[in-house]
């Protein structure tokens, strides 16, 4: 695996495998992303963190982080969605809401099953996109994203 955490740029080198997004809670949830990549560390994927170690709340520090997801999300082959019960994660509902119609690249939604919007998920992917598997466990999820 390579591992690829904001604020660092990623540029492709020959040999990297496909590359995805961790999309979904930063603020107010647990670091489920550093359990995802425990679990993804025997892959030859990349893997595109946005939840970095240290962060400054200033005004730039935003800017900055809003502009690397977003790029990011752009470069990734493919983007994992996690929804913890812990947060409503607005920003990751948009970012599903707008990566879902596009049908451009694959996506993989995870939802625990006390988060408050559950039924929101999965109502609005699957009209969307009808033939994606929702899964209730970030171990579930990660298992989707290696058998494929």
């Amino acid at each position: 695996m390579k591992y690829i955490e904001a604020p660092e740029e990623y540029v492709y080198q020959n040999g990297d495998g496909y590359s995805h997004f961790l999309a979904g809670g930063i603020t107010g949830c647990p670091e489920w992303q550093a359990e995802a990549i425990e679990m993804l560390k025997e892959t030859n994927l990349v893997i595109f963190n946005p939840r970095r170690k240290f962060f400054s709340n200033d005004s730039q520090s935003a800017i900055d982080q809003i502009t690397w997801e977003h790029h990011h999300l752009r470069k990734a082959h493919a983007i994992i969605f996690w929804f913890p019960c812990e947060t409503l994660c607005p920003i990751s509902l948009f970012e599903l809401g707008a990566w879902s119609m596009k049908n451009t690249k694959p996506i993989y939604v995870g939802v625990h099953p006390d988060y408050p919007r559950k039924l929101d998920v999965e109502i609005q992917t699957k009209l969307v996109r009808p033939n994606l598997k929702i899964v209730y466990s970030l171990e579930n999820l990660i298992e989707q994203v290696i058998k494929r």
